[in-house]
């Protein structure tokens, strides 16, 4: 009996690896963008699927485990793999700040009153646990995930169609700020943060020897997948704005919380409160696990010093997950803030273009790679990857690419005085 696993196993992949606490915060940025967020939805949702081919196609032509950094070595060499494969390293634990953030924000109905300081307690509790457990090598989520993928997709379905008897289009409202931007950099704003929710598609690229019939399967269930998430996504979003004022929205902690306030009397919106947490803890471990993972895997290629190599005696990457969730903790101190829908915005911001930054180093790998083939198919599959990333970061501000780019600028040091002479 064959261990591979099909097409609809890759396809679950896809949709779990996607939908995680995005759904729940990303309403709260976009709230401010008014109609033009649904118009990003489905741009991004493009973007995502050309980037989704992109990856799955690399997958199959080197199936090899790693991620993005080995498409970028093959493609031009160990040093750039170095460079993005740190910047993807280190982008996994920033973007796990963010997780944390929404999930102790889906706790505020809990509590009498909304304290920063609260929060950042809680914030800095919920990391310390998940990195304890990770410590221990915990795979026990594996056996319950089909569960919460049926509950998740039910709740994320049943809310919207509910939506629909209380829907109010006058409550789409664009603010002053952004009314008075261009049409293409409001699109490029939202599309930014849209493409948040996309995030992760590159997981889904199994390597090919694990997977029946690779070159068919991987992209197809990747496409299909990334198009169910695109429609899950766009469905919500315009139910929960077409639900909650644009003004409320934008100062939510929890819209799906206060969704449910609107539509149904008695306590369910504490319920909404606990599952959203739930799926943001389920989201926030495979982050933590995969920031170890990734750094172990760089080791593993002689990327990293090698006692991120190590494990610890139940199997897990000791020191990538320690120093990750060091890395997380001092950006949860440096980035809380009173005003909740900025303090997410600005995260999801800098991570979603340092992702971009990393999509971008593959999309052009793949190009690369393929131009010989004369395949016009992949050429422009790949050309429609690479301009996707190249027009939201040419049309992001300076100081988040700013930002974002030291991230990648953080790793010169190690580069300099450790991966150049070990390297020699």
């Amino acid at each position: 009996m064959s261990n591979k696993i099909g097409f609809w196993a890759i396809f679950a992949l896809v949709i779990s690896s996607q939908i995680g606490s995005g759904i729940f915060m990303l309403p709260i940025s976009l709230a401010p963008y008014g109609a033009y967020s649904l118009i990003s939805w489905v741009i991004s949702g493009l973007g995502a699927i050309s980037l989704a081919l992109v990856f799955a196609l690399l997958c199959a032509k080197f199936p090899e485990t790693g991620g993005p950094h080995v498409y970028v070595k093959h493609a031009f060499g160990p040093a750039a793999a170095f460079f993005f494969g740190w910047t993807y390293w280190v982008i996994s634990w920033v973007s796990t700040t963010a997780v944390i953030v929404v999930g102790v924000g889906y706790l505020t109905p809990f509590f009498y009153e909304d304290i920063q300081n609260v929060h950042l307690f809680l914030e800095m509790l919920l990391l310390t646990i998940i990195t304890l457990i990770n410590f221990r090598g915990v795979a026990t989520a594996g056996r319950v995930e089909f569960l919460l993928t049926v509950i998740k997709i039910s709740v994320l379905l049943v809310i919207p169609i509910a939506a629909l008897f209380f829907f109010d289009r006058n409550n789409f409202i664009i603010s002053e700020e952004i009314s008075n931007l261009t049409t293409s950099q409001i699109l490029a704003r939202s599309t930014l943060i849209t493409l948040w929710g996309f995030i992760g598609v590159e997981l889904a690229t199994a390597p090919a020897g694990s997977v029946n019939n690779p070159g068919k399967n991987i992209p197809r269930a990747i496409v299909l997948g990334t198009i169910s998430v695109a429609v899950v996504y766009f469905i919500n979003n315009l139910a929960i704005m077409g639900l909650i004022n644009g003004n409320d929205l934008a100062s939510s902690r929890a819209p799906y919380v206060d969704a449910i306030k609107i539509m149904a009397s008695g306590n369910w919106h504490l319920i909404i409160s606990i599952i959203a947490f739930i799926f943001c803890v389920g989201t926030l471990n495979a982050w933590v696990l995969s920031s170890g993972q990734v750094a172990f895997g760089l080791a593993e290629d002689k990327l990293m010093p090698q006692f991120f190599a190590k494990r610890n005696k139940h199997g897990s990457p000791f020191w990538g997950i320690t120093i990750s969730s060091v890395g997380t903790s001092v950006l949860l101190i440096l980035t809380s803030s009173n005003n909740f829908a900025k303090q997410i915005t600005s995260i999801i911001d800098f991570s979603v273009v340092s992702f971009l930054f990393v999509y971008l180093a593959c999309s052009l790998a793949f190009l690369k790679v393929i131009i010989k083939e004369k395949n016009y198919y992949k050429f422009l599959i790949g050309s429609i990857a690479t301009t996707f990333c190249c027009w939201v970061i040419f049309e992001t501000s300076v100081n988040t690419l700013l930002i974002a780019s030291l991230f990648t600028a953080s790793g010169v040091p190690l580069y300099l005085f450790w991966y150049r002479r070990v390297s020699v």
